[in-house]
Parts: structure tokens; C-alpha cells; sequence
């Protein structure tokens, strides 16, 4: 995650904006920025975001980081990277559907809580299938979370639901960073500045 926090500083530095997926190994526990460490033999990293322990195997981990006004403030910010990511995962046959908007801020809840929703998560059938958190830096943003490919969250999971569950079949990172990457290379809302294609990179690193 400390590739995340360089992001978000090239984006308070010099107003760029990056999109970058990811996926670990071996394993790994990350801890909310407040939280204390976890000594426990397992592999473990300090999140730049608040909220509770997040258990990272099979998943795709996301991270934007880009100026507030490319999206207008952290709140859209928030729900246009869902829109962005939910309309990916429908190319793959996901019926993925944003919450409806509430006043409480995406920071105000733990970003690993997959049993409850806030305005703009991404559901499918009523349950999270992506946890996010974000962090702001001057007049720069970092958001990231997990899309959950399969069941690895025995704590936190409760409520919520994988591509496996949904899709019925094993569903890799590939297949799921390369429908990130062409969708948002596409989108185009309406009314609102978009990160440039030449700005969104893809940090697909091998396992």
C-alpha cells in the first residue's frame, strides 16, 4: 500500500490521477490507519484509510488517487468510481447495482464491513460485493478497496458476497482487471471532468 500513498502524492504534487489494481502475496492482513498492530505471525500492513482489519487473498484491490475536482468532491468521487466499477462487472454478467446515496461520508464507516451498505456501494441482490475507504490529502484524494473474487473474510464477510457466489464458477484477476480497464477507459459521464485514458494505469503485478 505504500505504491497507493505515492499515488496520492503525485496527485497533491503534480495534479495527476492513477488507476492501479493489484492483488497480493502471499496473503496479507491490512490494519486501519488509527488501528494498533496486530502481532500474530501472519503478514500485515498499515492502511493510509481508517476502519477495521481487511483479510486480502482472492480479490482485486483497487486504488484511484487523483485531484478532488477531477470528480467535483470526495462524495461523487466515491459513487462514480462505484459506477465505474459496477459497469465492468456487468460486462461479466454481474447484476451489480449502486446503493442509493445517504448522508453519511464513505470515511465514517470501517472499509472492511461487508455486512452493511452506505449510499454509492456497489450490491448485488442486496449484498456489498466491493468494500472501499477513502483518504484525503490537501486537495487530492486516495480511494481503494477490495472486489472479492472468493469467501476469505470469515470476520468481516458477514452479509456480503463474491463473483464466485454470483456468477456460479471461479472468477480470475485477469478477467476481472481487464473489464476495469477497458470500462473505464470508455466511460464518459455526462457534465463532469473524467480522468484521461493516458492517466489510468494498471499495475498488474504476477503472482
Amino acid at each position: 500500500m505504500a505504491a497507493d500513498v505515492a499515488l496520492l502524492n503525485d496527485a497533491v504534487r503534480l495534479g495527476s490521477a492513477w488507476l492501479r489494481l493489484y492483488r497480493w502475496d502471499p496473503p496479507t492482513l491490512s490494519i486501519g490507519r488509527n488501528q494498533p498492530a496486530i502481532f500474530n505471525g501472519m503478514p500485515m500492513v498499515h492502511r493510509p484509510t481508517g476502519g477495521q482489519a481487511v483479510w486480502h487473498e482472492h480479490e482485486v484491490t483497487y486504488a484511484v488517487a487523483a485531484p478532488i475536482n477531477v470528480f467535483g468532491s470526495l462524495r461523487d468521487a466515491y459513487c462514480e468510481i462505484h459506477e465505474r466499477l459496477a459497469r465492468a462487472l456487468r460486462t461479466l454478467g454481474v447484476e451489480a447495482v449502486l446503493a442509493d446515496r445517504q448522508t453519511v461520508r464513505p470515511s465514517d464507516r470501517p472499509a472492511s464491513c461487508f455486512a452493511s451498505s452506505v449510499g454509492g456501494e456497489i450490491l448485488v441482490d442486496g449484498r456489498k460485493l466491493v468494500g472501499s475507504a477513502q483518504v484525503r490529502r490537501g486537495d487530492a484524494f486516495l480511494q481503494h478497496g477490495s472486489i472479492l473474487l472468493d469467501a476469505t473474510q470469515p470476520s468481516s464477510f458477514n452479509g456480503g458476497t463474491t463473483l464466485a457466489t454470483v456468477l456460479g464458477r471461479p472468477v480470475s484477476f485477469t478477467e476481472v482487471a481487464d473489464a476495469i480497464i477497458n470500462t473505464w477507459r470508455d466511460f464518459r459521464p455526462s457534465g463532469r471532468q473524467t480522468v484521461r485514458p493516458s492517466d489510468v494505469i494498471a499495475s498488474l503485478a504476477p503472482r
